[in-house]
């Protein structure tokens, strides 16, 4: 079902970016874009960045002086694919009371602040981040630990098995729920126990599908799964409907067409995410059924 307004306090996700590792660029990338990853979340009007790859300079550039005073970024890691996009984020330089508040759960506790200093700093980069107008405030945690923020606004978090670690985050509202499981590498057993309880009956999960299974055997253990996977762990945990997501670069559009159809034959509601598509999820009303059966999902354009 395809619907063009959403109510004022639906659950809304949007991609701003969906690739792996580095950018994709050429005519054969325009259907699902070129940017590393970083997704918009909205819980009503209550803003949630998951990720600050190239794609958040795309996502900075759309909000400019109407983004909040205060923004939420969900880191899954650090590596460069993941937070390329913070000192290129338009609402950082427009603003000097706005802060940026960045959340790291694969640590040990620690924040990114260190890390991220030591990228964003001469020589590797021109400019830190503490010079920007906007302030950066950086906050640790421990995957798996639910994330409480300073306005009550709570974020079940899971660890991943991915070289260093990396956090997949689980964000409800008014019944509804996304789940961000970005680089994971599926496990011998399979779906993984712990990864299904914490997916289980999500309207919508977007997962780290960067190899086909051809592809898998060559690149055992560098941190990522296939799309067969995410539709195992999917099916196995009763989510309603999955996006494919940290596509590899050299995939091209023809490419991810032909799997999505692969896929989508399996899973109908399964699709391979493309940059500025939206989707609304709105509220469950108390006398619906939770567990129904069709997936609670209005795609809201930019396709």
């Amino acid at each position: 079902m395809i619907r063009r307004v959403a109510s004022s306090d639906a659950l809304r996700v949007r991609f701003w970016g969906i690739r792996g590792s580095t950018c994709a660029s050429g005519p054969q990338f325009v259907e699902f874009g070129s940017h590393t990853p970083c997704i918009e979340v909205r819980c009503g009007e209550r803003l949630f960045i998951l990720d600050a790859g190239t794609g958040l300079s795309a996502f900075g550039s759309e909000l400019g002086p109407s983004a909040p005073d205060k923004i939420d970024i969900l880191l899954s890691h650090l590596h460069l694919d993941h937070i390329s996009g913070l000192p290129f984020f338009k609402p950082a330089l427009l603003a000097k009371e706005r802060v940026i508040r960045t959340y790291c759960g694969n640590l040990e506790g620690e924040s990114a602040m260190e890390p991220l200093n030591r990228i964003f700093a001469p020589p590797l980069f021109p400019v830190r981040l503490g010079q920007l107008p906007a302030r950066f405030e950086h906050h640790g945690f421990k995957a798996g630990e639910p994330l409480t923020l300073d306005d009550g606004a709570r974020i079940e978090t899971h660890l991943l098995n991915h070289p260093g670690g990396a956090t997949g985050f689980r964000i409800s509202h008014r019944g509804r729920s996304v789940c961000y499981i970005s680089d994971v590498e599926h496990s011998d057993v399979w779906p993984d126990p712990g990864l299904q309880h914490f997916v289980r009956d999500a309207d919508l999960m977007i997962f780290d599908g960067m190899f086909s299974d051809a592809e898998y055997s060559y690149c055992r253990g560098w941190g990522h799964s296939t799309w067969q996977k995410g539709v195992e762990l999917a099916q196995s945990a009763g989510v309603k409907s999955l996006a494919i997501f940290h596509l590899y670069p050299g995939h091209d559009d023809g490419f991810l067409k032909a799997a999505e159809v692969e896929m989508q034959a399996v899973m109908p509601t399964a699709f391979m995410a493309r940059e500025r598509q939206s989707f609304i999820f709105e509220p469950m009303e108390d006398n619906m059924d939770m567990n129904c059966s069709e997936p609670a999902l209005a795609q809201a354009g930019g396709g």
